[in-house]
């Protein structure tokens, strides 16, 4: 509570609305949330993360298995990512090492869309917000997610893309932050594969939702399972100044 009173103060013009629902909910007699008010929260927390930060940058180390084998991968990469608000990402390459085939089949493709999903205009189209998800509480109250009580909400893409995700959010019952996504694409990136099976988790740093590992699990006829995944480290943040 401490923390969230902190940035309240810190954030005073990006943060209002996000630190009036929350004060709203801990007013309410220790009762939980309508559905409304925590939907309502999610999309205060993700714009309040979006108006904080001019950019970031992250080291992202990516590892391919096939089939069964989740000990060995058949290639990784290492890369230095640059996020700017203006600009988008952009990636410098640390380390490969692996099937070079793979690493040119998969990760290349991914880097790319990446930065396409990323340029400023497309960017608020990938939101996990209500304006791009419909987002429906699910029953049972308050789910422990590594160790933070969370609510969970089913999320329907709007549309279908490859970039947007059928399936759950866990938020932070305390600040509606995103704690965890779990689902599948809702379309296929190819027509030789089926959407993907895809989850990432988030851990706050310096205040923000940020992702620390994801993973992508592809079904082909022709390639059988490959599991793609990312692991977060290192994050430098820089924030926008506040008027």
């Amino acid at each position: 509570m401490k923390a969230f009173s902190t940035a309240c103060r810190l954030f005073p013009i990006a943060a209002v609305t996000l630190c009036v629902l929350i004060s709203a909910a801990l007013d309410s007699h220790g009762q939980a949330p309508d559905e409304s008010t925590i939907i309502h929260g999610v999309d205060a927390a993700v714009h309040h993360r979006v108006d904080s930060i001019a950019g970031y940058t992250v080291t992202e180390s990516y590892n391919l298995f096939r089939g069964s084998d989740l000990t060995h991968p058949a290639a990784e990469m290492k890369v230095l990512t640059t996020y700017s608000r203006e600009t988008g990402k952009s990636y410098k390459i640390l380390s490969e090492d692996g099937s070079h085939i793979l690493r040119s089949a998969v990760f290349s493709p991914l880097l790319d869309n990446e930065k396409r999903i990323n340029i400023p205009g497309n960017v608020e189209a990938s939101w996990l917000i209500s304006a791009n998800y419909e987002m429906h509480l699910q029953p049972g109250g308050p789910q422990q997610i590594d160790n933070r009580a969370c609510y969970a909400l089913a999320i329907h893409p709007r549309q279908k893309a490859p970039n947007l995700i059928e399936g759950t959010i866990w938020v932070d019952v305390h600040d509606f932050s995103i704690v965890k996504i779990e689902g599948h694409g809702s379309r296929s990136a190819s027509w030789i594969t089926a959407p993907s099976k895809v989850s990432r988790e988030y851990q706050p740093i310096d205040g923000f939702a940020m992702a620390t590992h994801a993973k992508a699990v592809t079904e082909s006829d022709l390639l059988g399972p490959t599991t793609v995944t990312i692991d977060y480290s290192d994050y430098k943040i820089s924030l926008l100044p506040q008027h």
